[in-house]
C-alpha cells in the first residue's frame, strides 16, 4: 500500500542505471547547509527503517556545527526512493551491496568526484552505520572519515529479539501509520528490513573481518540503553581498528542523535577537528 509522505523540504532525486548488481534505481537526496559553499560534505546513512525525512533537523544542526554541507539520502526501498518490489528479499550480503554500489554511484550522480570524496565523512546509524563500515573498508583513499553510531558489525539475540517484537508492534499498533509517514511505500520499507533480520540466514552474517581495511580516522559511538546492541559491537571494531576512538553514552538508547544529541554532537566535533 502506497502512503503519502509529507516533509519539511523539498527533496531531489538522482536516476541511476541499471547494474549487474541493481535495476534502474531513483535515490531521493537533499543538501543541508549548503550556505557552507566549498566546505567538506558529510554524508548522512540512515537507520533500517529510516529516511531522510526521519533524520529530521540533526544533519542540519550537526553540519552548522561541523561547518560542512551535508548530504542525506534514502536507500533504494525507504522514504520516496524506488521502494523494494514486494516480492523480493533483500540478500544476506545487502549491507555490503549498499556500500559497494549504491552509494558510489550516487556519488557519481551527484558529480562528487575523487578529490572530493578524498575530504568526505561518511555519518552512519545502525545499518547506516555498517554501510559506512564496509564504504570504509572497500575505499580506504576516498574518505577523510568516518562515524559509526550504533553500528552493527555481527548479529546478536538483542538484536534479533527486539527486531521480532517491532514486527509484531507494526503489525498490530499504530506503528505502521507513524511509520507511513516517512516512506512511500511503508510495507516495503518495513518488511525489506524485518524479513532480512529475522532471516535464519542472516544469523551467520558479519563484516569483522573487512574492517582491518579501515585507515581512515573512525569514530563509533553506543549507547548503553540501547535495546538493538550491545557494547560489544564497538569493542570489536576496536579490536579490529586499533585507531578507531569510541564513545559510549549515558542515559542513550539505539538512536543517539535522539536520545542524546549535545552529546553526539560534541563527541562529532572534537574528534573530526582534532589534529591528525
Amino acid at each position: 500500500m502506497q502512503n503519502p509522505v509529507t516533509t519539511a523540504n523539498v527533496s531531489d532525486f538522482a536516476e541511476l542505471p541499471a547494474t549487474a548488481s541493481h535495476g534502474p534505481l531513483r535515490i531521493e537526496y537533499r543538501w543541508v547547509n549548503e550556505a557552507a559553499g566549498n566546505a567538506p560534505v558529510a554524508v548522512f546513512l540512515h537507520e533500517g527503517l529510516g529516511s531522510i525525512a526521519m533524520w529530521r533537523d540533526w544533519p542540519q544542526a550537526l553540519c552548522e556545527r561541523l561547518g560542512m554541507r551535508g548530504l542525506a539520502y534514502s536507500r533504494p526501498g525507504y522514504g520516496l526512493s524506488t521502494p523494494r518490489e514486494h516480492d523480493v528479499k533483500w540478500p544476506v550480503d545487502f549491507m555490503t551491496g549498499q556500500a559497494r554500489d549504491i552509494l558510489p554511484a550516487l556519488l557519481d550522480a551527484l558529480g562528487i568526484g575523487t578529490q572530493e570524496r578524498k575530504r568526505m565523512w561518511l555519518i552512519g546509524h545502525s545499518d547506516g552505520g555498517s554501510i559506512t563500515l564496509l564504504y570504509a573498508a572497500l575505499y580506504p583513499d576516498e574518505l577523510a572519515g568516518a562515524v559509526a553510531i550504533a553500528p552493527h558489525v555481527f548479529v546478536e539475540d538483542i538484536s534479533v529479539d527486539s527486531i521480532a517484537q517491532t514486527k509484531a508492534l507494526y503489525e498490530t499498533t499504530d506503528l505502521r501509520s507513524k511509520l507511513g509517514r516517512y516512506h512511500a511505500d511503508v510495507d516495503s520499507a518495513f518488511y525489506g528490513w524485518n524479513d532480512i533480520w529475522l532471516n535464519p540466514a542472516f544469523r551467520e552474517w558479519r563484516i569483522v573481518d573487512e574492517l582491518a581495511a579501515i585507515r581512515q580516522p573512525l569514530l563509533a559511538v553506543q549507547g548503553h540503553d540501547d535495546n538493538y546492541g550491545t557494547m560489544a559491537q564497538i569493542d570489536t571494531i576496536a579490536e579490529r581498528v586499533p585507531h578507531a576512538r569510541l564513545v559510549k553514552l549515558d542515559a542513550c538508547g539505539h538512536s543517539p542523535h535522539r536520545d542524546a544529541p549535545d552529546a553526539l554532537n560534541e563527541a562529532i566535533a572534537a574528534f573530526i577537528s582534532r589534529p591528525r
